[in-house]
């Protein structure tokens, strides 16, 4: 099991730089899915299933979905449809694919194969999270999911801001 960690941790860590260091929105996302896979298997191994399915659901799903429609509401040129076949060629999936392979596999041996050592860890069920989030945190979780929508908002404006100052700028030039 430490090695599977360790192998875990290990694509998290590299997908994390990836997404860091890449210049192209598209595959920084890519990885970005990687990223957050690699860190629900670690929630796994860890003895958190109901946080693995979580990450996956919310992060992996929900937040790079509404990544997605922030770039798809931003991109308001013209000249994007040829820019994004350009991001949409085979070789791009070739590291995130690679990545999440080996955590395809690393998952499938923990599942099926690996013999479970006995450990001090506690399980979290869903009942405890939900506990947890709605007890003592809810103020944080409120305050995550205001957070959230201002960045929204804030994205659509400076987008629209953007949008108009260069349609302006047109107009002048066409003038």
């Amino acid at each position: 099991m430490q090695l599977a960690f360790y192998i875990t941790s290990a694509i998290a860590v590299i997908a994390t730089v990836m997404v860091i260091t890449n210049h192209n929105l598209i595959h920084a996302l890519l990885y970005l899915v990687v990223s957050f896979l690699a860190v629900a298997v670690v929630f796994y191994l860890l003895g958190a299933p109901f946080v693995a399915a979580l990450e996956v659901i919310i992060y992996a799903g929900a937040i790079v979905v509404l990544i997605i429609f922030v770039i798809m509401m931003l991109n308001l040129k013209e000249e994007a449809v040829a820019q994004e076949r350009q991001w949409l060629s085979r070789g791009i999936i070739t590291g995130p694919a690679l990545l999440s392979l080996v955590l395809l596999a690393e998952l499938i041996y923990i599942i099926v194969g690996a013999q479970v050592a006995p450990s001090d860890a506690q399980i979290v069920d869903s009942k405890a999270v939900g506990m947890s989030l709605y007890g003592p945190y809810v103020i944080g979780v409120e305050l995550s999911g205001i957070l959230l929508m201002a960045g929204i908002v804030g994205a659509y404006h400076l987008g629209r801001q953007k949008k108009k100052i260069v349609h302006r700028f047109l107009e002048e030039e066409a003038s």
